[in-house]
């Protein structure tokens, strides 16, 4: 079927599946809404759809108010367009405070060629994709957080309320106080909502992230993972309390630097993996041998908060176990970590780079890479974690689950860990059938151990 029939069928099914894959708008209306609005059907010459909610934007279509189209889960890495594109909604989204140059310029791309490149794919330019999405975000934070309008627009990107009120008043035909549904606000303390894309393993997820969890950094409990967190200098607390009933997770987020709100936004979504297509994931894993019996229905990539955590644990887990690399990690951060009143934060890279690691209980072969990883990444913060080979004592494994971990990608296959190879032995998997999704693949096969 072609895509506008897959469209056509999921609309009148109302089929969660395709819930953020794209957007129905209609042109009696000109409201654009998701594929599981319950508002009554319209007819479909009445119909237009649209992959992005910022393409039906930038038609003149607004977001309903009924089912949020701002509140769907993301889908930027399953819509089959380039890489390059994919990586630059993904930027356009996360990055706000980012220039139309400097997106391109990490893209490692010229701005013109970036321009013409999202154009053709998207229809419309770079800087209208991150104004709407500026829009959608405020929308989101206006109807579930408690943060004051000017607030909102801070972190949002604009750079007063009245410049918020203008644009969304032109793209939304509403006014930020005509979303608020909160009025009091408490500074610094944020509260909202992120959706995922049922069904969602939630004991799976918990559990991964129980048995590594850090003493003091990270917090798990039956229905909740909370942690402290640096970003960009600065020190936050996050808390994600998982909500089956109504397919979110409710955040709670302390944090001083608001501007700082959608990269710790994006970031949670990442490690929870709220967004993972886990119907297309399940197919391709039973195609490449997983047996359908053994299948983790809703299984998803549990991250790790930054990438050069994700190489911490990484070079102290190599040939351990799981339980013996937490402990190293746990004595790493209480010995190196910033500790606060009630708050321990991970180690910086110039705190582990500046220690003899003596109290590590590790060849000294071990704890020489781990420095040297601490002094190379203060010196690259931004660079290419393939270039970690050439650190003495890092190797393919390593740095395969920097990119699992840290980085969240989604066909990493972790062909060397001892855990994979064993589990390789009883079951008759073909891994290149599982392509895009190795990295589910590998954390399947680690499930079934």
């Amino acid at each position: 079927m072609s895509d506008l029939q897959i469209f056509q069928q999921a609309r009148l099914s109302r089929d969660p599946r395709f819930d953020g894959h794209f957007f129905i708008a209609v042109k009696t209306t000109k409201i654009f809404c998701r594929s599981i609005c319950p508002a009554n059907l319209p007819l479909e010459k009445n119909v237009e759809y649209f992959v992005f909610a910022q393409q039906a934007m930038q038609k003149g279509y607004r977001p309903c108010l009924r089912c949020r189209p701002d509140s769907a889960p993301k889908s930027y890495a399953w819509q089959g367009t380039t890489t390059t594109v994919m990586r630059a909604s993904q930027l356009l989204h996360t990055h706000l405070d980012l220039s139309i140059s400097e997106v391109a310029e990490k893209l490692g791309i010229g701005e013109r060629y970036f321009r013409q490149l999202f154009k053709a794919h998207v229809g419309l330019s770079p800087k209208q994709f991150q104004l709407y999405d500026q829009i959608l975000l405020a929308k989101q934070l206006l109807h579930h957080s408690n943060l004051s309008i000017e607030q909102v627009a801070q972190s949002c990107g604009f750079n007063s309320a009245r410049r918020l009120q203008i644009q969304m008043k032109q793209l939304c035909s509403l006014s930020p106080s005509q979303i608020r549904h909160q009025k009091k606000t408490l500074e610094q303390d944020i509260r909202l909502s992120v959706a995922f894309r049922a069904p969602y393993d939630w004991p799976q997820v918990r559990d991964f992230l129980a048995l590594r969890a850090i003493a003091g950094i990270e917090q798990v409990t039956p229905s909740s993972y909370a942690r402290f967190f640096c970003l960009e200098n600065e020190q936050a607390w996050f808390k994600a309390e998982y909500d089956e009933l109504h397919q979110h997770f409710k955040l709670h987020i302390k944090l001083n630097n608001i501007s700082l709100l959608p990269k710790v936004i994006a970031n949670i979504e990442r490690m929870l993996d709220v967004n993972a297509d886990v119907h297309a994931i399940a197919q391709r894993l039973v195609l490449s041998g997983v047996p359908p019996e053994c299948l983790t229905v809703g299984l998803r990539l549990p991250g790790v908060w930054s990438i050069f955590e994700a190489g911490c644990r990484a070079i102290l887990g190599q040939q351990i176990s799981v339980k013996a690399a937490i402990n190293l990690l746990t004595l790493l951060s209480a010995t190196l970590g910033d500790k606060q009143v009630d708050a321990l934060y991970f180690p910086s890279p110039s705190m582990v780079a500046s220690s003899d690691l003596s109290f590590l209980k590790i060849p000294a072969s071990r704890r020489n890479t781990l420095r040297a990883f601490a002094q190379w990444y203060e010196q690259h913060p931004q660079g290419d974690i393939n270039e970690w080979i050439n650190i003495k004592g890092i190797g393919p494994w390593t740095i395969a689950y920097a990119h699992l971990r840290g980085a969240s990608l989604p066909d990493i296959w972790l062909m060397t860990d001892l855990v994979v190879k064993n589990q390789l032995k009883k079951y008759a998997i073909k891994p290149d059938v599982a392509r895009p999704w190795r990295s589910y693949l590998t954390l399947q096969l680690w499930t079934l151990a």
